[in-house]
């Protein structure tokens, strides 16, 4: 199921949208919003796949609010300007409805969505090679990195943060923790929290509930894996 939130200020266009997304049998309705300041707070907590969202909102319109989202999810506009078209599209939109639509152009945008969807779902990474790589899709792009230059891996809903040693900025990837957790060498990677998963050799220290990767990075261990993390220590200790 892909689950979507509808955004729109209009009552009556949002209650509209609501039941179209109902009656499509892979669309689940995670919930409906008046103002994309209300959907913000949303996606902060739940998980969101695609939004469905008008342009023209008060406070803050439909599209600068897909600029401003860090890692967006998969959009289709819903407005009753044509104008923003080509904006829509330079902001990577899945499909732009011109309002009043009806269920067949709803239907259309709704198959562009899942077929969108899938796609990245299918072959967001490879199996790690004899030397040591991977390849992961991001920004559009395909990207080949050494797993041995992973850090460690920071879990947000349904994308990472894959944290290097070679770059400072971290790659972001539309890919589930435990299918990225069962890729990894379990040698050299361990989970210590529903969040994180580490390369055990760049550990620096472990102080109480923590594991400390630099000065900077301090993440926390989780109660369910502190007990695999402990054994892993017991296998490496000298002394006492």
């Amino acid at each position: 199921m892909i689950r979507v939130l509808a955004i729109d200020d209009e009552p009556l266009a949002l209650q509209q949208l609501a039941a179209y997304i109902k009656k499509i049998p892979f669309l689940e309705l995670t919930g409906e919003c008046q103002s994309a300041l209300d959907a913000r707070s949303i996606m902060q907590n739940d998980i969101v796949d695609a939004i469905f969202i008008d342009i023209n909102m008060p406070d803050l319109n439909g599209m600068d609010f897909v600029r401003s989202l860090a890692v967006p999810p998969l959009v289709v506009f819903t407005t009753a300007y044509s104008d923003y078209a080509v904006e829509g599209f330079k902001v990577d939109a899945v499909d732009y409805l011109l309002k009043p639509f009806g269920m067949d152009e709803f239907q259309r945008a709704c198959q562009k969505l899942k077929a969108r969807y899938d796609a990245a779902h299918q072959s967001e990474v490879s199996a790690v090679d004899a030397d040591d790589a991977m390849f992961l899709k991001t920004e559009h792009k395909v990207v080949r990195i050494s797993t041995t230059d992973i850090r460690y891996i920071e879990g947000m809903s349904e994308y990472l943060k894959i944290h290097l040693e070679s770059q400072p900025k971290p790659l972001v990837v539309l890919l589930s923790m435990k299918k990225m957790e069962e890729r990894l060498p379990a040698s050299s990677f361990m989970r210590i929290h529903r969040s994180y998963i580490i390369n055990l050799k760049k550990i620096q220290e472990i102080n109480k509930n923590r594991v400390i990767m630099d000065a900077d990075t301090y993440l926390p261990i989780g109660d369910l894996y502190r007990e695999a993390l402990n054994k892993y220590i017991d296998t490496k200790f000298l002394g006492k």
